[in-house]
């Protein structure tokens, strides 16, 4: 895998909340943070770094590309900015954050930025967000399959998204899945909790360790330091093919995040 199997996610979380929820994830352990321009917390992580002591060259930093600065005038500046804010000169990671196919862009132009961007050093690897099937083939027409680290995408036991996983898996592309406990619609399922019950653990771990199991990247959110805790340890859990058959079956395309007009047509 091109990147961290587990990271902290901070959608939602701003201002204070977002700074403790990054100084107790680094602190507890984590060294991967997602974050995106749309979200209005870079500043506040880049503060929260700052203040944790840990090191640069041992963070593993994601942005994300809104689609107000696809422009090209707009692109490259944008991100420097979101450097400027994390405070660093580069980051590990830059997606595109939505398609916008309904906003009329161009996939071809924006992937191109994006490679720009990799080549100018801002970022070290580069990889799409919400992309369809139809969409991640042009961003691969466009710039190769070999510059697409990952299609971060909405998965969770209720919304598995099969044909889309196996296409970005036959492609060798890393699959982050965004929403793995479904806004903790997961947590009271009466299968993922006679699972947890049968490890010794939480409905949330057993849905993280799911889809680690499956071969993707999680990037869980939380403001509490023992969730943050909970959470890492589901590294540590290892699934049984019955109990991932169990899980495979409360599939229901139950899909939490589709806002027009930035979502493709999902597969």
């Amino acid at each position: 895998m091109n990147i961290p199997r587990f990271g902290l996610g901070t959608f939602r979380l701003k201002e204070q909340a977002v700074i403790d929820s990054v100084k107790n994830a680094l602190d507890v352990g984590y060294r991967a943070i997602d974050t995106a321009q749309i979200y209005e917390n870079e500043a506040a992580i880049g503060q929260a770094i700052a203040e944790s002591g840990v090191s640069r060259q041992d963070l593993f930093l994601t942005t994300k590309i809104w689609v107000d600065n696809f422009a090209q005038e707009k692109f490259i500046p944008s991100l420097k900015e979101s450097l400027q804010k994390l405070r660093t000169d580069h980051v590990d990671l830059t997606l595109i954050h939505w398609p916008a196919p309904d906003l009329g862009v161009s996939i071809p132009e924006v992937m191109q930025l994006l490679l720009e961007a990799k080549q100018q050093g801002l970022t070290k690897q580069i990889g799409i967000s919400n992309f369809n099937i139809a969409l991640t083939q042009q961003a691969i027409d466009t710039i190769g399959v070999e510059h697409i680290a990952t299609n971060q995408i909405e998965l969770s036991p209720y919304l598995q998204n099969h044909k889309l996983v196996n296409f970005l898996q036959e492609k060798n592309i890393d699959v982050t899945s965004y929403m793995t406990l479904a806004y903790g619609k997961v947590l009271h399922d009466p299968v993922l909790a006679e699972i947890a019950a049968a490890n010794k653990a939480s409905t949330a771990q057993i849905a993280l360790a799911w889809a680690l199991q499956r071969g993707f990247a999680v990037i869980p959110s939380s403001t509490k330091r023992e969730n943050l805790i909970s959470n890492l340890k589901a590294q540590d859990i290892e699934l049984t093919s019955a109990e991932m058959q169990m899980i495979a079956e409360l599939d229901r395309n139950g899909r939490e995040v589709s806002p027009e007009p930035w979502a493709p047509v999902w597969d």
